[in-house]
């Protein structure tokens, strides 16, 4: 889930996987204790060789999908921060929620609650099943919603869809992962894609770029509401940095970081926009995932 000065965001999900092997003991000679040895299948031989260890990308991912499918849902902790800088001053909210994801069927249910600059806390809780979507903002009633809303999506938050999101940018011309075995010690490996400052228009292509601008889409329509200009030609990206770290023995998702701002021309300067959120898995979760009885 992510916050901004007025509401929250993200949403998404794909999985799957297979093994290897090779090689096969020699048969006995015939005569030496009498009777011929009967010789072992190849099929079961190869069983007996270890699967090759992964190297690229793809390859962490292929695992990570196969052992975060091998439970019936997953729960992470979701906390996030979301700001505007202008002339040096900062408008900015952060959040602290709890996202529960099911595996194998369409089942979130996020909640959390959002702090504003001033104080002001804003609750929210959100549950997307199949093609229904219920959402309760504060202390008001629940209320239907679309999960293929755009409005509806900026506020589901998928913790499953990193996945997905980090194939895509392997699988980029050139490759944009970077992967790092031993990170944090040598029981993790840390997925990464970054950026330095660019204008938007030159890096638009990339997915991590486009997840970037859907973010910041929010913001930029409070920002036109409020009569300023945002053309996404005149936007520059000031930095963004994405890390998904796994478990090294298991393969599951430790925690996912999303960690990027956007610069706004604006009256001869610019506003400055920065987000950062973090996921940290809290393990498997077992608990059913249904719409709240009689509420949508």
């Amino acid at each position: 889930m992510r916050t901004r000065p007025g509401g929250i965001a993200a949403f998404a999900v794909l999985l799957s996987l297979a093994l290897p092997g090779c090689g096969a003991p020699a048969e006995e000679p015939a005569g030496a204790g009498g009777a011929a040895a009967t010789p072992v299948p190849a099929e079961v031989s190869r069983t007996n060789e270890p699967a090759p260890e992964p190297e690229s990308a793809e390859d962490f991912l292929d695992l990570a999908e196969k052992a975060m499918d091998g439970e019936s849902g997953w729960s992470f902790s979701v906390r996030g921060e979301e700001g505007l800088t202008l002339q040096g001053r900062k408008s900015a909210a952060t959040y602290r929620g709890a996202v529960e994801r099911a595996v194998g069927r369409a089942a979130l249910h996020t909640q959390g609650v959002s702090t504003g600059s001033k104080g002001r806390k804003r609750t929210e809780e959100l549950y997307v099943v199949g093609e229904t979507g219920c959402l309760k903002e504060g202390a008001a009633d629940w209320k239907p919603v679309s999960p293929a809303d755009p409005e509806t999506r900026n506020k589901a938050d998928d913790p499953l869809a990193v996945l997905a999101e980090f194939r895509s940018y392997a699988q980029a011309a050139g490759g944009d992962v970077e992967v790092t075995t031993g990170a944090g010690g040598a029981d993790a490996v840390e997925l990464r894609v970054a950026s330095g400052e660019r204008k938007l228009s030159e890096v638009r292509g990339r997915a991590w770029a486009q997840k970037a601008r859907r973010e910041l889409a929010p913001t930029a329509g409070q920002l036109r509401e409020a009569g300023i200009p945002v053309e996404e030609r005149q936007l520059t990206l000031s930095g963004l940095e994405e890390v998904l770290v796994l478990d090294a023995a298991t393969y599951r998702i430790r925690s996912h970081r999303l960690d990027f701002g956007f610069l706004i021309p604006h009256s001869g300067g610019s506003i400055a926009f920065e987000q950062q959120v973090t996921h940290e898995n809290q393990g498997p979760y077992e608990g059913a995932i249904e719409l709240p009885a009689g509420a949508c």
